[in-house]
């Protein structure tokens, strides 16, 4: 399925214009079909997965437990 960059800035939630900088720095495929730009929507789910596995990891590392230190008890 193909979006516009409106579209596309709404499926992603940023701005408009970091859409089209990162058209012009080829960081997200685009055709231009005379009028407009068209992008496929396709290329974007592994970067969700991506931001989902992170999310996991983070709060993995949040809910980690922290031994206590058995050094803490040891008073000079």
């Amino acid at each position: 399925m193909y979006l516009t960059i409106e579209e596309t800035a709404e499926h992603l939630s940023i701005p408009e214009s970091q859409i089209r900088t990162l058209i012009q720095q080829k960081r997200i495929r685009a055709i231009h079909d005379g009028e407009q730009f068209l992008i496929n929507q396709a290329q974007f789910s592994t970067h969700f997965e991506q931001i989902e596995k992170y999310k996991q990891m983070i709060q993995d590392y949040l809910n980690e437990h922290i031994p206590e230190d058995i050094d803490v008890k040891d008073e000079d």
